[in-house]
């Protein structure tokens, strides 16, 4: 048999092991040494990509402390303060509760980075409450899904991070591009959720009220603070996005610790209405106590456990594609489509359909080192480029078969994966709309770069 026909029955192979639900580290794994066996190419190449990636790979380093941030600002209590100024905002319009999921996740991202935390920790807190607001269930918890794939667009983001360590690019710039494109997305989900919640009647109202709102906002100042320390500092060059991820884990840790005792006196728990909280009692949160740190801490090892190995296998797969010359073929494929618009497009396309089938993490570590250079090779800012690539991979967080928010907003509301996708295909529309305007407008991704 040829190479050709041992690759295909690998990868027909693997293929099928990936349906059966082999995780998709094993999957990839499987199929470069399977290929690299075919193709001669010397394991020790393989097994030094793996150790290059954990032993160079210093822009990782932020990976997991962001990741550890997330779980420590949704057990301290930050994230429902979060949710609660949101609510207090827009509880006054048809479907603010759904709007207010929405912002919180935009708020969420804005100090976790990753989109399943985002989609989980939203899911969870707010799904019960809009259900018994009369919201239909499938609604909810597509809103929380679709809500989700901001988490890797407005900084700080880890796959971000991620794009920045394989092409070199300043991971700041990347952050400070996502935050236009990635509040657009927020804005776009909302007004989605508002048409879908005013034509169903869904929701109860809640009156405006100036003191709620001054209240919440008061409550949530901690999260604000965070919020504003990272891209403060990112975006003024005091500390690196690892350096920031350090602050940040930090500052979480100091706020927890010190806030559990302090609320335990004022006697304000998590179950205790807004409007029955005293202003004092607002300026903690719930926090956590120092025997419960290392649970915290290793919930967020695990999740590291299962990206960082990822991420060193496809970089190994990446160099098996080159072996095989995927990258010339790929560009001769995109270059061939014709100019700017169109070789734009076509980069579009390949990420949407393939993140219909793999998650965000090897579609970029595969394609952007392929992809990249070719935009960049027809006039395609390196930065914008960046963006509008990551957006269409966070799209395919609620884009079946794959679709991860999805199937992580069923685990946590308890509705079915599949009743969930006639809802998610109205924020897809909306999402979809969102990237193809900032396919078309760099500027919405380069306006806040310092040099743009």
């Amino acid at each position: 048999m040829s190479d050709g026909s041992w690759i295909t029955l690998i990868s027909l192979g693997v293929t099928v092991f990936f349906m059966l639900g082999t995780p998709v580290l094993l999957v990839i794994f499987y199929w470069v040494i399977g290929v690299s066996f075919v193709i001669d190419l010397p394991l020790s190449n393989t097994g030094n990509e793996l150790i290059n990636v954990f032993s160079k790979g210093f822009a990782l380093l932020a990976m997991p402390l962001f990741i550890l941030t997330g779980d420590l600002i949704n057990q301290s209590g930050i994230a429902r303060r979060l949710s609660d100024f949101a609510y207090s905002c827009l509880g006054w319009l048809r479907g603010g509760l759904a709007m207010a999921s929405i912002a919180a996740c935009g708020l969420f991202a804005a100090i976790s980075g990753s989109n399943s935390a985002t989609t989980a920790t939203i899911g969870s807190m707010l799904h019960p409450e809009m259900v018994k607001g009369n919201y239909d269930e499938r609604f909810s918890a597509a809103t929380a899904a679709a809500g989700g794939t901001v988490g890797i667009i407005i900084p700080p983001s880890i796959i971000f991070i991620v794009y920045g360590f394989l092409m070199n690019l300043p991971i700041s710039d990347l952050f400070i591009a996502g935050i236009v494109p990635g509040t657009l997305m927020v804005i776009a989900m909302m007004l989605v959720a508002f048409v879908v919640c005013t034509i169903n009647g869904w929701g109860i109202l809640i009156g405006l009220s100036f003191q709620r709102v001054v209240k919440t906002a008061f409550g949530a100042w901690l999260g604000f603070f965070a919020i504003g320390l990272v891209l403060w500092g990112i975006y003024t060059g005091k500390f690196s996005p690892t350096e920031a991820a350090g602050v940040t884990v930090g500052f979480c840790v100091f706020v927890g610790l010190l806030c559990y005792p302090l609320n335990k006196i004022m006697g304000s728990g998590a179950d205790v209405e807004v409007s029955d909280k005293s202003f004092l009692s607002m300026f903690v949160v719930e926090g956590f106590t120092l025997p419960s740190v290392p649970t915290i801490v290793s919930r967020s090892a695990q999740i590291t456990g299962i990206l960082v190995p990822l991420i060193a296998v496809s970089v190994a797969m990446q160099q098996v594609l080159s072996s095989l010359g995927a990258k010339e073929y790929i560009g001769a494929f995109v270059t061939g489509m014709g100019g700017y618009y169109a070789v734009l497009f076509t980069a579009m396309a390949i990420v949407f359909v393939t993140g219909m089938i793999l998650e965000s993490l090897p579609v970029t570590i595969i394609l952007a080192p392929i992809l990249a250079p070719i935009a960049a090779s027809v006039g395609v800012d390196p930065i914008h480029f960046a963006v509008v690539f990551l957006v269409g991979a966070s799209i395919g967080f609620i884009t079946p078969p794959y679709g991860l928010n999805l199937y992580v907003a069923s685990g946590v509301t308890g509705v079915p994966y599949f009743r969930l996708l006639r809802f998610s295909t109205m924020y897809l529309a909306s999402l979809i709309f969102v990237w193809f305007l900032i396919a078309l407008v760099p500027n919405l991704a380069l306006m806040l770069l310092p040099n743009s």
